[in-house]
């Protein structure tokens, strides 16, 4: 009987977006808990750093400002992160995490942990070590335009 199964797709973009969909849904399980997704959890923790402007924000993320922006209202809305205008120019805004979003992300952090814990176990060390080596190269290629 001939094999009727289709190939596996050549397209990068595809193998990259269908893994980070299947990565996120974990991530997204564990914090849902939390009130948070995958995407409000980076934003929040890069941002509980320092404040920093959207644009800093966005480009650390790897995000377009626009879209970083459009995610940032409903953490705004929440009262996790307020929008302030920068002393250095009017114009740019700092996003900073209130003391509700320390608090959300306190709350997150054990669960973000039990699905970075899950992923580390399903793919073993030398998994995780060697996605990490060949994905941090191909972001540092794919930058240099």
């Amino acid at each position: 009987m001939p094999d009727t199964a289709l190939p596996a797709s050549l397209c990068t973009c595809f193998r990259l977006r269908k893994l980070s969909r299947l990565v996120t849904q974990r991530y997204d399980r564990e914090l849902a808990a939390s009130g948070l997704n995958l995407n409000q959890y980076s934003i929040l923790r890069r941002a509980a750093r320092t404040p920093q402007t959207v644009g800093a924000l966005a480009r650390e993320i790897g995000m377009d400002r626009t879209t970083l922006s459009r995610d940032l209202k409903p953490l705004a809305a929440a009262g996790w992160i307020e929008l302030a205008s920068s002393e250095d120019d009017a114009r740019a805004k700092l996003v900073r995490v209130k003391p509700a979003g320390r608090r959300v992300l306190a709350r997150a952090q054990p669960l973000w942990r039990k699905a970075q814990d899950e992923i580390d176990a399903r793919l073993g060390a030398a998994g995780v070590n060697a996605l990490h080596t060949h994905l941090d190269r191909a972001m540092a290629r794919m930058e240099l335009e």
